[in-house]
């Protein structure tokens, strides 16, 4: 009925339309109609007591057998020849087929929105940790610098006040072997061991004192240690030379006894 309603009413087809569809109903019924007294008469035979189940299954398994058997050998029918019904019912499965496309194009297109908005918010937070990173390395870049300029320049302080301990340290030791050399030996002048030309005469060669000669020695090691020797004049005065070379302070160089060094104390 809804595929006639589709062909127009003044069509030359539509009385033939409506008697073929409805003999092919009437044929149709007429199957349905000997197939449930086939199934009746199946279930009215009488099984024995004994083997009623068995017996049962088997004709369950005998039925269900010949129907598959009876859909494998037949092939698709069509429902009705004329052209304007199968053009209908085209035209209905077309646009059947047509709105469930729809509605999965819609629900697709509904998805993929849903992920594009995901993406741009994993991205948009993607940015934002990439950002966050870059900002924490700078941070740490920087902290580190800063550590790195306190630390040399703890350093720095650290050094440069035990350079200035050493300073001070080492112009008090000079200050006591300067009073300790002044103290125990006295310039030969002031000693008047020194020679004269006579006893009211200035001697020729102003002789130096033990801590020059010291200090000539050390400044000559310190400046240039690769040749440490010092050339001996008459102004050191022998017993002040005596002592420093019998205690192992200085000593002559091995080719010329007219030089000499101090002991290298520091090899």
């Amino acid at each position: 009925a809804e595929n006639l309603q589709e062909i127009p009413h003044g069509s030359v087809y539509y009385a033939d339309a409506k008697e073929e569809i409805l003999g092919e109903c009437e044929t149709v019924w007429k199957q349905m109609k000997e197939c449930q007294s086939k199934l009746k008469f199946l279930e009215t035979e009488t099984v024995p007591k004994s083997s009623a189940k068995f017996s049962l299954s088997i004709m369950c398994m005998k039925v269900l057998t010949a129907e598959y058997n009876q859909w494998q050998k037949r092939s698709p029918e069509m429902f009705s020849t004329n052209p304007d019904i199968l053009l209908s019912l085209g035209k209905k499965e077309l646009q059947k087929v047509k709105d469930d496309l729809d509605s999965v194009l819609s629900a697709v297109q509904s998805k993929n929105k849903n992920l594009e908005e995901d993406l741009k918010r994993e991205q948009q937070w993607y940015e934002e940790q990439k950002q966050l990173i870059d900002t924490l390395s700078r941070t740490q870049e920087e902290a580190k610098k800063q550590v790195e300029q306190v630390s040399n320049k703890r350093a720095f302080n650290e050094q440069k006040k035990k350079i200035l301990q050493l300073k001070i340290y080492k112009k008090k030791l000079l200050t006591a072997l300067g009073e300790f050399l002044e103290e125990h030996f006295p310039s030969p002048e002031k000693g008047g061991s020194a020679e004269k030309k006579n006893s009211q005469e200035e001697p020729v060669v102003q002789l130096k004192p033990l801590q020059d000669i010291l200090e000539i020695l050390v400044d000559k090691s310190v400046s240039t240690p690769h040749e440490p020797y010092v050339p001996i004049d008459d102004s050191f005065w022998p017993p002040y030379l005596e002592l420093l070379l019998r205690h192992g302070i200085a000593q002559r160089h091995p080719e010329n006894p007219d030089r000499i060094r101090l002991e290298a104390f520091h090899e």
